[in-house]
């Protein structure tokens, strides 16, 4: 399609100016290092731009290599891991965002990412001695110790940002002053010597779970992803989604739900995929009628979805197999699976009742693309469908990755266009590393917080609190979980606030439902999933959430609109995300586990049929505008239809029968008319 080249292009070949559908890559950056701290980085030129490259390569090589030939012991895999991420960090990103300190590294970031090596090799050189004396702590161990702690937060402040930063900090503080701290908050504390060699001799702090996961399961998916990126598999989600959907009712709205439930194959961060496939699908939004607000809100719910969609979800997911313990990531990619259709079911449902109440076509047979020449290259998407087969057929979680980066090298290589050389490869690996960096950092921050929950017992006496603050009540525990994880993660990345809520929260969660199922109506693994999957999906809606939604702020630097107005459209087309981990929750059929597909399909229908109800409501538009007190009635019928349960099930469906026939015969009989594109 033409009007995706830069400027330039279209002049030599003689095309008419830009016609606001391109995005340059410049206003895309720009956007990303305001909006994304990942990508807050610098931009490097001479010898220290070959050593982050070579950096980074030895990085992805490391992981690379214990993936196929095995793991360090835990103490040595991690450390290295750690060592290779905050050096590259305090390389890479500055320590404040001034313009005049991305084209130079400052000399104590020298000393710091120095500082970071000595710190990764420490357990590798001293490992017996370490494991010798387990339990105390040396003067030399105790200053590396120190230097760990402090070397985590800073580069996690560069990194991921602010808030998980402070969190961190202030759990540490917890540790140490416990004794001060007022009624069920209050513990024996810990000394100095105590924590440092909770933080960084055990497996119960820094070099913990979610810094193991990282080390060996995410880094490995993260290459997987930026390989199919080098075959240009993201540029074709877009065509696949405009030449599938581009030509139905708003369809530029619905391209990029399509498009950005695809890219959340390959991306694990919000704001990177409302950059990626927006910058291609807002400008098509905003030409075709839709308001810049509306516009950037399609885009944030769809690509905040995109970590909720299997196979490859966010990289909370896989710490949930480690968290749950009994689980594969089969088992949690199967259960996540209706949930996601779900939601992106409810955008697309809202975005067409939107469409139809403002009078928008689809795109012209001149601006498709040719759909057999797009479906040519559907072999793109081979390795995503094969991880998923690895993944069913019991192939471990590692190998499926490994073995879907060996299948896009292949496939790859049946087109010219989309063939991968050794230098393609070599900068997959470096692109994979440069991702990694920001979860290296957040996952060992968020051990930090694990190491002090489990240290002092505060997840016990939060989960507690948190029982009798509802009084026992399930949907109130459950609402003060939703707000908690939705303040958690304003700002802060998923990987983290995930960390934080299923310590806390899942467990008071867990507990109630326990209580809460009659004998035998629920196994512990699908209580433990339904609540662990509740926090995850919440974490991942504080993107869209204002006042601090990052991923609809970005929508916004695209779109030229509001950037709180642009938080709400994105809240209310996700509204989907604030009832489903509700309705999985007190129905886990919804997850496919313990279930007959008679009960899976009644729910399918109920609760699809609650989604074109509720989105019919928020909207004012069915097959007729609907007054004030219809959308009342009628988002009413989708709220009885969704909550699992046999009464409001009954009554819900015979209202949504009657309200759809008086729809139906009351329909609007002019077709919409086509907005001048």
């Amino acid at each position: 399609m033409t009007n995706k080249l830069p400027p330039e292009e279209r002049e030599e070949q003689k095309l008419p100016p830009e016609d606001d559908t391109y995005i340059s890559e410049e206003k895309q950056k720009e956007i990303l290092q305001k909006y994304d701290p990942e990508s807050n980085t610098r931009d490097l030129s001479g010898i220290m731009k070959h050593v982050v490259f070579y950096g980074l390569l030895a990085f992805a090589l490391f992981q690379l290599y214990t993936a196929i030939f095995g793991q360090y012991t835990a103490y040595i895999q991690r450390s290295v891991h750690l060592g290779f991420a905050l050096s590259l960090i305090f390389i890479l990103f500055p320590a404040r965002k001034r313009k005049g300190v991305r084209h130079k590294v400052s000399w104590y970031d020298y000393v710091l990412a120095l500082l970071s090596l000595g710190v990764g090799a420490y357990w590798p050189i001293m490992y017996e001695d370490l494991v010798f004396r387990i339990g105390r702590v040396t003067e030399l161990d105790f200053i590396v110790g120190v230097l760990a702690v402090l070397l985590v937060l800073e580069a996690t402040r560069r990194a991921v940002g602010m808030p998980i930063t402070v969190i961190s900090a202030l759990f540490l503080t917890y540790a140490f002053f416990g004794p001060y701290f007022p009624g069920f908050l209050r513990h024996r504390g810990q000394d100095l010597d105590s924590l440092i060699q909770l933080m960084f001799y055990t497996t119960d702090g820094i070099l913990g779970t979610p810094i193991g996961v990282s080390a060996t399961f995410i880094f490995t998916f993260l290459l997987f992803g930026s390989f199919l990126v080098k075959t240009g598999v993201g540029q074709y989600f877009n065509d696949l989604a405009v030449s599938l959907a581009g030509n139905l009712t708003g369809g530029p709205a619905k391209v990029a739900i399509f498009s950005s439930a695809l890219q959340g194959t390959i991306s694990g961060s919000s704001v990177a995929n409302v950059v990626t496939s927006g910058s291609y699908t807002i400008p098509m939004m905003k030409k075709l009628g839709y308001k810049k607000e509306f516009a950037g809100g399609v885009e944030a719910a769809a690509s905040t979805g995109g970590q909720l969609m299997p196979p490859i979800m966010g990289a909370a997911a896989f710490l949930m197999v480690e968290f749950i313990g009994g689980v594969t990531y089969w088992e949690i990619a199967k259960a996540a699976a209706i949930p996601a259709l779900l939601y992106f079911t409810g955008v697309w449902i809202m975005t067409h009742f939107e469409a139809k109440r403002i009078g928008l076509k689809g795109l012209s047979k001149e601006e498709m693309p040719d759909r057999k020449e797009v479906l040519k290259k559907i072999y793109l998407l081979t390795p995503i469908f094969a991880i998923i087969i690895f993944l069913l057929i019991g192939i471990p979680t590692m190998q499926a990755a490994l073995w879907g980066i060996v299948l896009t090298i292949v496939v790859s290589a049946f087109d010219k266009e989309t063939r991968l050389n050794f230098k393609d490869m070599i900068h997959a690996l470096v692109d994979g590393a440069r991702t990694a960096l920001a979860v290296a950092a957040a996952t060992a921050a968020a051990g930090i917080i694990v190491g002090v929950v489990v240290k002092t017992g505060l997840g016990l006496s939060l989960a507690n609190g948190l029982v009798s603050a509802s009084g026992g009540n399930v949907l109130l525990t459950l609402f003060f979980t939703m707000l908690a994880a939705i303040v958690l993660g304003m700002g802060s990345p998923t990987t983290a606030n995930y960390v934080i809520t299923s310590t806390i929260a899942a467990p008071a969660i867990i507990t109630l439902l326990m209580l809460e199922y009659p004998e035998g109506a629920a196994t512990p693994l699908v209580v433990a999933l339904s609540a662990h999957l509740f926090v995850f999906y919440f974490g991942i809606i504080a993107d869209i959430t204002p006042p601090v939604a990052l991923a609809a702020f970005a929508a916004a630097g695209i779109s030229g609109g509001e950037p709180i107005k642009t938080g709400f459209n994105a809240a209310k087309l996700a509204i989907a995300a604030f009832i489903i981990p509700y309705m999985f929750v007190l129905s886990p059929s919804l997850l496919m586990i313990d279930t007959t597909w008679p009960e899976l399909i009644w729910v399918l229908i109920t609760a699809i049929s609650g989604m074109i109800a509720i989105g019919a409501g928020l909207i004012g538009y069915w097959y007729r505008k609907l007054y004030w007190f219809e959308r009342i009635i009628t988002f009413a019928t989708g709220i009885a239809l969704i909550y699992p349960e046999g009464l409001s099930d009954t009554i819900g469906a015979a209202a949504f029968i009657v309200l759809f026939v008086i729809q139906w015969l009351a329909r609007d009989k002019k077709e919409p008319k086509a907005t001048e594109a």
